[in-house]
């Protein structure tokens, strides 16, 4: 039999592979890669590949700076892009300490922690992640500018979705390196887009949004157009977000958030997990809406939640409960946005819901109206709380929130804390322009 080892060396050869990618994140969740030339690949594959770490953000100190890149062969792919030195090949990484052990500050192996947590509850933990993204101009220079490609609105078709193509290049790139793609579609806001995948188990779609973003910017780059994922781009348009369906299964593989004796069908599995996701949400927001732009999607008027609650007939609190039952039956947890760490979103995410489920909380029931029109008379009845309304609000309540603590660790929680309260600070700084228009004149 084939070693999986073998097997990516022989595929290699067979695809025109001259070069091999070695990518992780860092704890911002940028991809970084060390790549490797042909001779080194057997190298690489056996986990010999060293790199600097102290020169990457939030990972170690000078001097304790060689990391080990530890690949997960399962993650083997290849770029559908060819050039003269052939074609590139890619290996997600986790990070580990010289000796082998795991690096703390690793965030896949902080997924990972939480999906060995849930197995050994006996669940197999799905994820559906539904990323948009916006494709804007490029200038003469080739810098991006905020003017859009369309004027398209949801579902639109060309002319007036003229990133089309665009999306379908996508697809195809995507599918070429073994993605499966269920949707792709124009979004609300004029040059919107979302690309939606098929339900995976949770690293793997943590991996499959790391690979999709730089996908994503690749193909835009050859249509001359630019893709972000920042979250609010644009003034009086809807802002991207990263919707995230959760569902577990259980040995037999049958779905255990569904209950048929249950009048809204959600066993009481699920009733936790959701209860453990509203309890925590304030905790985890800064970690799923990790920039000082985050914040400005989150406000009413966009369908953009900023209620911590649940409903399963409109889309203004937190968490949805999509009509699917029996296999189909999942939490759309609508918070995060596409700028965050997947890794550790997913964590903080799976995490709070975990704590729900083992503590036996329940998610009370479902608030089926427009919380957006309610007085705060009304959500103060109904125990409605708000999302924080700023990063540095997020990271105070981040602060007080021990799941999160214990499922970041100790090292990430710090270097995050610190990241993010000096990106406030540089932010408070700044004099923007709506304060010269509309106060140099009044004052």
């Amino acid at each position: 039999m084939v070693s999986r080892f073998s097997e990516i060396v022989n595929l290699c050869k067979e695809s025109n592979v001259h070069f091999l990618r070695l990518q992780f994140t860092d704890i911002d969740g940028i991809v970084k890669n060390v790549e490797v030339p042909e001779s080194q690949f057997e190298k690489a594959l056996d986990s010999q590949v060293m790199f600097d770490g102290s020169s990457i953000e939030g990972f170690t100190r000078i001097e304790e700076s060689d990391m080990l890149l530890s690949p997960d062969l399962d993650t083997f792919a290849v770029f559908p892009w060819e050039s003269e030195y052939g074609r590139i090949g890619r290996l997600i990484c986790n990070i580990s300490l010289p000796d082998g052990s795991p690096f703390p500050g690793c965030p896949r192996a902080i997924l990972k922690r939480q999906v060995a947590r849930a197995s050994s509850l006996g669940f197999r933990v799905m994820v559906g992640p539904e990323a948009e993204f916006f494709l804007f101009q490029l200038d003469a220079n080739g810098n991006p500018l905020t003017e859009t490609h369309d004027k398209g609105a949801y579902f639109d078709l060309s002319p007036v979705d003229r990133g089309e193509e665009g999306r379908r290049d996508i697809v195809l790139a995507l599918e070429s390196m073994g993605y499966e793609v269920e949707a792709a579609h124009h979004e609300v806001a004029p040059g919107q887009h979302e690309i939606d995948f098929r339900y995976v188990e949770a690293v793997e779609a943590a991996d499959n949004i790391v690979t999709f973003r730089f996908v994503v910017k690749k193909v835009a780059l050859l249509h001359s157009l630019h893709a972000t994922f920042m979250p609010k781009p644009l003034d009086n348009a809807a802002g991207s977000g990263m919707h995230t369906h959760f569902s577990m299964f259980n040995a037999n593989d049958e779905n255990v958030f569904y209950d048929r004796d249950d009048p809204h069908g959600l066993s009481s599995t699920a009733r936790g997990f959701m209860a453990g996701v509203l309890n925590h949400a304030r905790g985890f927001t800064a970690v799923t809406n990790p920039l000082v732009n985050s914040y400005k999607r989150l406000v009413p008027g966009y369908e953009a939640p900023v209620n911590v609650a649940w409903s399963m007939k409109n889309r203004s609190p937190l968490l949805r409960v999509p009509a699917a039952r029996g296999n189909g039956t999942r939490c759309e947890i609508r918070v995060p946005d596409p700028s965050c760490n997947p890794y550790l979103a997913l964590a903080v995410m799976l995490a709070a819901g975990l704590d729900g489920m083992e503590k036996k909380m329940d998610c009370g029931d479902p608030v089926n109206r427009n919380i957006f029109s309610m007085s705060g008379r009304e959500k103060k009845r109904l125990r409605i709380k708000t999302l924080p309304d700023s990063l540095c609000a997020a990271l105070d309540c981040m602060e007080k929130d021990d799941v999160v603590k214990d499922t970041l660790g100790e090292h990430v929680f710090n270097h995050f804390l610190l990241n993010k309260r000096r990106e406030w600070e540089e932010y408070i700084k700044v004099i923007h322009p709506w304060e010269v228009e509309r106060y140099l004149d009044r004052y």
